[in-house]
């Protein structure tokens, strides 16, 4: 992963209030015609009022483009597609961005058009820390979705997924901007686009009109506006183009022909509310099935769970998945739940070096040029400043992360009209009949059916015949509960470290967290609590004199036990099910031949999901998880980059059992997890 030397753009503003970018010496639009350019170049020539008219109920329609810039593109779209397009319909809009524009100065930019100042407020209240890699945005109460590519666009667009109706092309010209402006940049296009996708592009230099041409685009010239120059728009024709071999084991299963809108979602959760409440947004009919009588009574039962997003600075899948994940959640909780005193606070999250090779990664990370507002470094002194309480450490601090109270934001997802939660349904199996899921009790009793269903039920997401290949694991994690002290009040933000204290909620500090592999029960251990206890030294010694006295009570103190679900790789398990026995059927090549590329279709669990696996960072990951499964299951571009996609995905481990046989995965399995 190719990382940019900034991370944001650097402006300068001329006369009445213009951008103009010093990294491509360039304006990002003309003055006070940039929004009538935008419609005509983009708009118009894509012919997108007509198309959208057009469109049948709960169509989708996806643009992509190159060169966020400062939104104008977007937003111009997303006021015209409020006009003219179904009420049901889903846009989404991709776009690519090296240098994307800081909060601050995307405000500046936008508040040149009034006209798109509701949307821009919506858009604005989402954009912060726009650190490299997939930025996701649900915005327009779900009809319309944005992701951003931070990053090199030759980087980035190779490995997003999706289905291209419409190109605007709005990079910084040709000569300003060579390096976007390159063969693969076309071929990519033509790979991502749709039969008769349009193109649409403020440039029509020679170069770029035969690299369309080559690409498959028939592309004409079109006077410009007044006496601005021509443009080129065009259209992809239908001729073959060869396109580069996909793992179909990865592939997306063939999109079934449906006329129910309608889903099972099992376990009530953070991974199954969250599920639930991503296809809701999409206008989706959900039956939420929860064994207890509430929701989220395991391990999202406790009463403050931290938004801790450690990370590494190499950019490994698993880093890389956190970080996208860490800054949706962000998103969703500020859309979703109002920050109160019990439901979350953004109080911002530090991170100490508990060590010097803590240390060592921590100003690796802090190096990397990070936006101000996603994290910096600190030192003790610092930190000790920000927390209100001695800590002896420096380390990094996030300053829009915090606490959140994992049930509040549970009945929040699946409070939602097209949403029905059905308490006290313990799901036996799974049987799949004249092409609905039905979901059958102990006693043979059809629970409830629907043509998809998607598990989301921790460890016993495996307890399905369709499902029991999955190689889940579930961890004992003890939660102790503190009673603030006078010294302990005064508290302002999450400490962490090997373990956590939160600031007080309710009179009380969380603190922990155990990780046991020898129990499974929720039996409250006063052995835990003393564990949690010992964990306060490294996070603050004047934090851990002033609960001193509670040590010789850890049998009485208040505690709360529940049971994690991770996998080998520590990486959660989202996507579509394959039936693992015709999966080694359909490729046992590769157990032979691992260079093998088979064309046969993997063997799909018709409109079968899960979302499971979580960890301990399920508040993080299990939102950005609901928003992948539904791109699944509705055909969206994949809010992640290709290869996280398939990191996280089900059949990773059947083909890592297939290629090199199951040894491997069950001695980690059977190893000691680590917590991290």
């Amino acid at each position: 992963m190719t990382e940019p030397t900034s991370y944001s753009a650097e402006l300068e503003w001329l006369a009445g209030g213009q951008p103009f970018s010093t990294q491509f010496a360039d304006v990002y639009f003309s003055g006070d015609a940039g929004l009538d350019d935008a419609r005509y170049i983009f708009l118009q020539n894509s012919q997108l009022s007509e198309r959208w008219a057009l469109l049948a109920p709960h169509a989708h329609f996806c643009i992509a483009e190159t060169g966020f810039g400062t939104g104008l593109n977007f937003l111009a779209a997303w006021q015209l597609w409020d006009q003219v397009a179904p009420a049901s319909a889903q846009l989404h809009f991709v776009s690519a961005e090296k240098y994307p524009l800081t909060a601050q100065d995307l405000h500046k930019a936008l508040n040149l058009w009034p006209e798109l100042a509701a949307l821009a407020e919506q858009l604005e209240a989402q954009y912060s820390g726009l650190a490299p890699g997939w930025q996701h945005f649900s915005l327009a109460n779900g009809r319309v979705t944005l992701t951003l590519l931070i990053g090199d666009l030759l980087d980035t667009l190779p490995q997003l997924d999706a289905k291209v109706d419409a190109w605007f092309l709005d990079g910084f010209a040709p000569a300003k901007n060579p390096h976007m402006w390159q063969p693969p940049l076309f071929r990519r296009m033509a790979e991502l686009s749709k039969d008769n996708a349009t193109v649409a592009t403020s440039t029509c230099i020679d170069d770029v009109r035969s690299s369309l041409q080559t690409a498959g685009f028939s592309v004409r010239k079109v006077d410009g506006v007044d006496d601005k120059p021509a443009i080129l728009c065009g259209e992809r024709s239908n001729q073959p183009f060869a396109v580069v071999w996909q793992a179909p084991w990865f592939a997306r299963p063939a999109p079934p022909a449906r006329s129910e809108r309608h889903a099972l979602v099992i376990g009530g959760g953070l991974a199954g509310c969250s599920t639930a409440h991503a296809l809701a947004r999409r206008g989706w009919q959900v039956t939420l099935l929860e064994r207890h009588a509430e929701l989220a009574q395991e391990a999202s039962g406790n009463p403050q769970g931290i938004l801790y997003a450690k990370l590494s600075p190499h950019h490994p899948p698993l880093s890389r998945f956190i970080q996208g994940s860490y800054q949706y959640s962000l998103r969703l909780l500020h859309r979703e739940l109002p920050q109160t005193e019990n439901s979350w606070q953004a109080c911002g999250v530090l991170q100490l070096a508990k060590n010097h090779k803590e240390a060592e990664r921590q100003t690796q990370l802090a190096e990397q040029g990070y936006p101000r507002d996603f994290l910096y470094a600190v030192s003790a002194q610092q930190a000790s400043k920000l927390a209100a309480v001695a800590v002896e450490n420096g380390g990094l601090f996030f300053p829009t992360a915090g606490w959140v109270n994992p049930p509040a934001l549970c009945r929040q997802l699946a409070h939602h009209a097209l949403i029905s939660t059905k308490p006290l349904v313990e799901a036996e199996r799974l049987e799949r009949v004249d092409g609905r899921w039905q979901v059958i009790n102990q006693q043979g009793e059809i629970l409830a059916s629907a043509p998809v269903a998607i598990i989301c039920c921790a460890h016993e997401s495996a307890r399905f015949a369709q499902s029991n290949h999955l190689p889940l694991k579930a961890i004992r994690g003890q939660i102790t509960h503190l009673p603030v002290t006078t010294e302990s009040r005064s508290l302002q933000t999450v400490l962490c470290a090997d373990g956590y204290i939160s600031p007080a909620r309710q009179a009380q500090h969380h603190l922990g967290a155990s990780f046991r592999f020898d129990r499974l029960d929720n039996q409250v251990s006063a052995e835990e609590n003393l564990s949690n206890l010992d964990l306060l030294e490294a996070l603050s010694p004047q934090l851990a004199n002033s609960f001193a006295d509670y040590r010789s009570q850890a049998a009485d103190l208040q505690a709360r036990a529940a049971l994690r679900c991770t996998a080998p790789d520590y990486l959660p398990l989202i996507g579509p099910m394959a039936d693992p026995a015709l999966f080694v059927e359909r490729y046992s090549v590769l157990a032979k031949d691992a260079s093998q590329q088979p064309i046969a279709a993997a063997p799909w669990h018709e409109d079968l999901y899960v979302n499971a696996a979580h960890g301990s960072r399920g508040l993080i990951s299990c939102p950005l998880g609901g928003e992948l499964v539904a791109a699944w299951i509705t055909g969206e571009p994949l809010p992640l980059p290709r290869d996280l996609a398939e990191a996280v995905h089900p059949s990773r481990f059947m083909l890592r059992h297939l290629i090199r046989g199951d040894r491997a995965d069950r001695q980690k399995a059977n190893n000691r997890l680590s917590p991290e």
